[in-house]
């Protein structure tokens, strides 16, 4: 699932080389870190959150086989 969530930000923004993706695990729950440059931010995001909340439902798809859940979040 990172890998999928670092392919769909390289994807929409200026400054591919500067996504970082990082997993931190616990015992049913998987937390992504996502991270852009500055300028990118608002790419990731979209108008009204509405490219973040599309991520966030693929990522819950594709949680949903392995029974975790999985939760993205983006930092500055």
């Amino acid at each position: 699932m990172k890998e999928l969530i670092k392919y769909i930000a390289q994807a929409l923004v200026d400054n591919p080389d500067l996504v970082e993706v990082q997993e931190i695990k616990a015992q049913q729950t998987l937390v992504l870190e996502l991270r852009v440059s500055k300028e990118d931010l608002g790419k990731v995001i979209g108008k009204k959150g509405r490219t973040a909340q599309a991520m966030r439902t693929i990522l819950s798809c594709a949680s949903a086989k392995e029974q975790k859940r999985v939760i993205l979040e983006i930092v500055e």
